[in-house]
């Protein structure tokens, strides 16, 4: 009977002593776990460029502390009324590269980079890549117009530039093409003036272009003889210039002078002779 109860008493301390030994390991775990880990605020939802954050569109949650992203948020009130300049999908944390500057308002003019500007272009099917020149897409800008000598000349004007919106969409989630009748790009002040002055004197087109592509293309455009193939005339040879002529000498004055007089002949007497018949007499005069 005692050896009984000494076992049962033996059972039950071994059992409690692994239940507090399994508690104590949770504890400890908790505990490491709790000054390990942090929280970033995520999107709670998909959130389009533009739109301001509010509490309902955000959410904690628990995040290694080790790995926590630079420029995240541990409380949703940091980020509340902040304007998102890129999509966010659900999950994905809220940084601060991602966000406009505080006190900006939504909208387009949230998402154009710092010293850039929104212009408008007008595109059709053509001119508008068949619809796939879409919101975060680079394209080049062509334009054809007379040169100097009023030849057609076809030139690339500006190259890489970032598609803010199609029409009035500005999501950058979709890769369905659409045709619109209008594409707005984010260019700086002088790329500005540029497609202004190029729409005012011929017609736009846009190049869609690899998006990982930064090389530039030095082109010197192309006009109607190199796409025909033609080769312009020989040009008239050149006629030579006569040489100088040679001084002529001055003409001699050639004084012709009158001959020296002859002397005249001194004269014989002068005598007249008559004749009467046959008889002859001469005088002396």
């Amino acid at each position: 009977m005692k050896g009984s109860r000494a076992l049962i008493m033996l059972l039950l301390s071994l059992v409690a002593g692994i239940a507090a030994m399994v508690l104590a390991a949770r504890w400890l775990n908790e505990q490491s776990l709790a000054k390990t880990e942090s929280h970033v605020v995520v999107a709670a939802r998909d959130i389009e460029l533009g739109q301001p954050l509010n509490a309902s569109m955000v959410t904690l949650v628990p995040w290694p502390a080790g790995s926590v992203p630079a420029g995240s948020f541990a409380k949703a009130e940091g980020v509340d009324g902040r304007v998102v300049r890129t999509q966010l999908l659900r999950g994905e944390p809220v940084l601060e590269a991602k966000l406009a500057p505080v006190g900006t308002k939504g909208g387009l003019s949230a998402v154009i980079g710092q010293g850039r500007r929104a212009i408008t272009v007008k595109v059709n099917e053509v001119v508008g890549v068949a619809g796939f020149a879409l919101p975060g897409n680079y394209v080049d800008v062509l334009v054809n117009t007379q040169d100097e000598r009023d030849r057609p000349v076809s030139k690339i004007v500006l190259e890489r530039i970032l598609v803010l919106a199609v029409a009035q969409e500005a999501s950058r989630d979709d890769t369905k093409p659409r045709v619109v009748n209008a594409v707005t790009l984010e260019v700086t002040p002088e790329e500005a003036e540029r497609i202004d002055l190029a729409r005012s004197v011929g017609n736009l087109s846009l190049v869609l272009r690899n998006q990982i592509d930064v090389n530039q293309a030095q082109t010197d455009g192309i006009r109607k003889a190199d796409l025909l193939g033609d080769t312009p005339p020989p040009a008239p040879p050149v006629a030579a210039a006569p040489a100088p002529a040679e001084p002529r000498p001055a003409a001699r004055r050639v004084v012709r002078r009158a001959p020296p007089p002859v002397a005249a002949a001194p004269k014989d007497d002068a005598r007249v002779e008559v004749i009467r018949g046959v008889q002859r007499s001469s005088t002396d005069l």
